[in-house]
């Protein structure tokens, strides 16, 4: 697919999920899972029941493959940047913890997505989040703005990540930190799963090798790259999801097959720096 008809697919099926009643956990036409099964994939991959509870209603999609907003270590007063904030899930966790002082910018170019978003804000009367409509190849925040930029499992769905780590660099302040969790490649996927959409929206398709994510980061200009955490998708959680089940149905993949692309992709958990100004 092209760049262009690769956003527009992107943009369609999260704007479906957005559209749905919070109940779903993966870019899917069709309803897929309920609450509960949210609940447990986010415990799966890093949160904490105490965080799950005191987000707004409808905030969290189970979309998440880590828990990016603890690895970042924030701290009050901090500006945050969450790069495909979706329905601002961990924004208002963020929010929580950057207190009165700090600030949370939420960037999505769903427009489904960031409307039910500044819905959330009021559930929670959030004063200071905020979201804003825009690409994350193409930010709408200035030069040298925030203290952190966070990313959950987002950033694999942009056809030009080279330039997403750049324009992280750029509105970043002067030794600032990323800190991103997102599905690389351990191993080249089958011809059949690179061409689906369905694997695209489900975030396995549009992923590149683990080896190319770090170099892009690196090449952005950051340092200290650091790898904190890599798992692969655990496979009773594969069987389990309903996205992942719906690539295995489309594409009419045999058990087999099913286990190994679920050894091909990984959760990588990933900090950088950028330099402090001399």
């Amino acid at each position: 697919m092209k760049e262009e008809e690769i956003k527009k697919v992107v943009r369609e099926g999260y704007g479906q999920v957005a559209q749905k009643s919070g109940s779903c956990c993966g870019p899917k036409v069709s309803c897929c899972g309920g609450p509960d099964l949210i609940q447990e994939i986010s415990k799966k991959i890093g949160y904490h029941e105490e965080e799950l509870a005191v987000v707004p209603e409808g905030s969290n999609l189970g979309l998440g493959c880590g828990n990016p907003v603890a690895l970042a270590s924030l701290k009050k007063g901090e500006v945050v940047l969450d790069l495909g904030a979706g329905a601002g899930f961990d924004c208002f966790l963020a929010a929580n913890q950057v207190g009165p002082g700090g600030r949370v910018i939420g960037v999505d170019m769903t427009p489904e997505m960031v409307d039910k978003a500044r819905e959330n804000i009021g559930k929670g009367d959030y004063k200071n989040v905020e979201f804003r409509l825009g690409e994350i190849e193409n930010l709408p925040v200035a030069d040298n703005h925030v203290d952190v930029v966070i990313s959950n499992c987002v950033i694999n769905l942009a056809p030009d990540k080279k330039r997403v780590f750049q324009e992280a660099f750029r509105v970043l302040k002067p030794g600032g930190r990323l800190m991103v969790s997102d599905i690389v490649l351990l191993k080249e996927l089958p011809e059949e799963v690179k061409k689906s959409v369905t694997a695209y929206l489900g975030c396995v398709a549009g992923a590149i090798s683990k080896e190319g994510y770090l170099k892009a980061i690196r090449e952005a200009g950051f340092q200290e790259t650091r790898v904190l955490g890599e798992e692969t998708f655990p496979v009773e959680l594969y069987a389990n999801d309903p996205t992942a089940k719906e690539i295995v149905k489309n594409l009419n993949l045999s058990q087999e097959k099913a286990k190994d692309l679920a050894k091909s992709v990984a959760s990588l958990k990933v900090s950088a720096v950028k330099p402090a100004a001399r």
